[in-house]
């Protein structure tokens, strides 16, 4: 548990609102969703909730390996300034390559 964590993003048709984007973080070892945050707009700041949710609801007592794919919510600078706040090693799939985060895409399934 806390080890390692994959996260995504995918998104939802609300009939109130459109299409709306929930980000997901999940504990690879458990295989729960320990974070996530559900908005309008898939932002940087969508990614950021949800990473400061897992955080709060995981309280990690060592470093943890946070793996995603490579899209700018989790590459933007403040992403992975919070990530190196909250002791947390970002992961990306290799170009090309979806399987890595496979876990959390069939969560979004």
């Amino acid at each position: 548990m806390n080890q390692k964590w994959v996260s995504n993003i995918t998104y939802i048709y609300i009939i109130k609102d459109g299409w709306c984007y929930l980000a997901s973080i999940m504990d690879l070892y458990t295989r729960k969703i320990i974070g996530f945050s559900f908005d309008k707009s898939m932002t940087t700041d969508l990614t950021i909730r949800a990473l400061e949710n897992a955080y709060i609801n995981s309280k990690p007592k060592d470093t943890v390996i946070l793996h995603s794919d490579r899209g700018t919510q989790y590459t933007s600078n403040a992403y992975m300034k919070k990530a190196n706040e909250l002791n947390l090693v970002q992961s990306f799939s290799a170009k090309g390559n979806p399987y890595d985060n496979a876990s959390i895409e069939s969560f979004h399934s």
